[in-house]
């Protein structure tokens, strides 16, 4: 399977409001809402909600946030193989997954403003400590049917089955990059949406998410998708990394010691740039990550 292929809470939706809710939105109602500034939508059970802003961003995020500030467009690169609307609006995405905390907080800006963008939907998915994708838990193992990583040979040629094909909904490809931008949604090949979420940014343009620290497969450095939505618009395709010294430090204790194997690095990784580095601190048991994306909310290229 091809992992090569893959070189490429904010404004969230209030849990006093949606608790009942929220889950049957789905992403397409979600950007529906915000799209029209914050309106109502009526999920799937026939009850109407609307997103809600948290009141204010904390302060341990406004300083880190402070420290990493920038205007420059945010590099794009290609949305990778394993990339699908999970319908999981929520900020606490690790469900049953094993692994050392992450907090992870994004904060959108618009780069012609230089200002947060508020209503901005914000998705991240990532691999578990074992290198697996949910939804995409064979194509990711190497194998035919299920399994764990291996950590065997590094991944190449197609995925396993037939590659995904089709333009994302909404029509057309994907924007974020041109042909780097262009891969296809994947159809899920299992029920399962671990470490996949979205949130809405609030005033500030920051959302946040709970996970896990990401795992690693061959072929990959240790990585973490996102997806910005303004609208209908897909804007921004990208990654966030981190400092190789995090990493061996995460990996010597369980559960990703007894995946070895490692052969990707920062160094050697074919996408890695220094900018998708977040900025990372202890927090209690585990680590708080930012990262400042800029992004062309008008998609008129500046």
């Amino acid at each position: 399977m091809r992992h090569d292929l893959d070189h490429h809470e904010g404004q969230r939706v209030s849990r006093r409001r949606l608790i009942a809710g929220v889950g049957s939105i789905g992403l397409a109602g979600l950007l529906a809402a915000c799209g029209r500034d914050g309106g109502t939508v009526t999920t799937s059970t026939g009850q109407t909600v609307s997103p809600q802003a948290t009141a204010s961003t904390s302060a341990d995020l406004a300083a880190l946030f402070g420290a990493a500030n920038t205007c420059t467009l945010t590099a794009s690169t290609t949305q990778g193989p394993y990339y699908f609307d999970a319908d999981k609006i929520r900020s606490d995405i690790r469900e049953d997954r094993a692994g050392t905390r992450l907090r992870v907080a994004i904060r959108v800006q618009d780069s012609e403003q230089c200002g947060p963008l508020a209503n901005a939907v914000v998705e991240i998915w990532h691999c578990d400590a074992d290198g697996l994708y949910s939804g995409a838990e064979a194509q990711s193992s190497g194998a035919s049917g299920g399994g764990t990583s291996s950590g065997g040979t590094p991944p190449s040629g197609a995925p396993g089955g037939n590659p995904p094909t089709g333009n994302p909904p909404g029509g057309g490809a994907a924007p974020g990059g041109g042909a780097e931008g262009s891969a296809a949604d994947l159809t899920p090949t299992d029920d399962k949406r671990y470490l996949r979420g979205a949130q809405v940014t609030n005033a500030d343009g920051i959302v946040e998410f709970t996970t896990i620290w990401p795992g690693w497969y061959r072929g990959r450095t240790t990585h973490i998708h996102a997806m910005v939505h303004v609208g209908d618009n897909r804007v921004l395709t990208t990654q966030m990394m981190f400092d190789e010294a995090l990493n061996s430090k995460v990996y010597a204790a369980a559960p990703y010691a007894a995946h070895t194997g490692r052969d990707t690095f920062n160094d050697n990784d074919n996408i890695f740039a220094e900018t998708m580095l977040m900025k990372v601190v202890e927090d209690g048991d585990g680590y708080l990550s930012v990262i400042n994306f800029s992004v062309d909310a008008d998609r008129d290229g500046t």
